[in-house]
């Protein structure tokens, strides 16, 4: 979770649960052969922070039932049907049951149901990059420092967020996502090999085994306009998923229940509130596109053009490290303006 996803979640009253939950600090990130302090770059003063995932949901939940929600855990959810009221159809232990509530929230992910339910036209935008992603146990490496490595030259990027006492999640990004290598028994060498070339360097892995399955995903941005309709609202990748290469879709989760949680308790109008919600959460989701294509177009698009478009940033990031966009620190709070994407691309230089 990136600095400014942390805020997030302490404004949103989350922190405490996540931390209590085993929250990882990561203050640094190595960023090719650049040691990057986000903790001091955050404007909160934040650095990243990792966790086991099962772990952190459970105390959520826990949490959740604590403050009187009733949990309904085993449960799987048919269908959603926007209207006065919505209503969530889900079967549990063979039987087929109805709820109906005054808002239903719809955090469920990729493959929304909710989404699917607002009949909304969905938007995409293809990235034709191959992530491989796995939970890895005995890796040697900084524990308080992620690992972001992208080689354009060889079209292959490596991230790696330690967790703690040598367990992280790691990642691999490759070009071609029609050509996938992690697939059989090879799958994780393959990997590890992967993240060598990329820079990682070979003796954190010395004793690296897989802690949980290797899987693989292709890197699109997925959305839909104003996620709001009769009473059915969409948080999270539900609303929209950011491309996952840059890791700031849990943090856009957070943003998500923050600024809806906001709307609601500023009116007893809960229709108005969640059409302001859906128009506040469409700005903070493209803001965060945008920089991620600027960031993909200069840092991993391959091909000649992308080359001499490298040769010419890049230098100047180096000399004016403020021309890059800080999606990790400012998340939706930077510019993406015309100006800024002419810095960005080194546009304002002569040649």
């Amino acid at each position: 979770m990136s600095p400014w996803g942390v805020a997030e979640t302490q404004l949103l009253g989350a922190f405490d649960v996540l931390k209590a939950a085993g929250a990882h600090e990561l203050p640094l990130i190595q960023n090719g052969p650049v040691l990057q302090n986000i903790q001091d770059e955050s404007p909160e003063g934040n650095p990243a922070n990792t966790f086991y995932h099962p772990t952190a949901q459970q105390a959520l939940i826990d949490a959740a039932v604590s403050a009187g929600a009733t949990v309904e855990q085993g449960a799987r959810v048919t269908g959603v049907t926007p209207g006065d009221p919505p209503t969530v159809s889900y079967t549990r232990d063979g039987e087929t049951h109805e709820a109906t509530a005054r808002l239903v929230v719809g955090a469920d992910g990729r493959t929304s149901l909710a989404r699917k339910s607002l009949g909304r036209e969905e938007h995409q935008h293809r990235a034709n990059r191959l992530m491989g992603g796995v939970l890895v146990d005995g890796l040697d490496l900084d524990d308080r420092a992620g690992i972001f490595i992208i080689v354009p030259g060889l079209e292959v990027l490596s991230v790696i967020f330690p967790q703690g006492n040598g367990r992280a999640r790691a990642y691999v990004g490759l070009a071609d996502e029609k050509n996938d290598p992690f697939k059989g028994a090879d799958g994780f060498q393959v990997f590890v090999d992967s993240s060598i070339a990329a820079g990682v360097p070979a003796s954190a892995f010395t004793n690296c085994k897989p802690a949980g399955p290797l899987a693989t995903f292709v890197a699109d941005d997925s959305w839909v306009d104003h996620p709001y309709q009769d009473g059915v609202a969409l948080i999270g990748d539900a609303a929209g998923i950011s491309d996952p290469t840059w890791g700031l879709g849990l943090s856009l989760s957070f943003r998500d229940a923050r600024v809806l949680r906001d709307c609601l308790v500023e009116s007893d109008d809960w229709d108005a509130a969640c059409n302001k919600y859906a128009q506040a959460h469409d700005e903070h989701y493209k803001t965060i596109v945008t920089a991620e294509n600027w960031m993909t177009q200069i840092l991993i698009e391959p091909g000649p053009e992308a080359d001499a478009r490298r040769a010419r940033v890049l230098p100047l990031w180096f000399q004016e490290p403020d021309r890059q966009p800080k999606m990790a620190t400012f998340g939706p709070s930077i510019d993406v303006s015309e100006q800024a994407r002419r810095r960005a691309f080194g546009e304002d230089v002569d040649s």
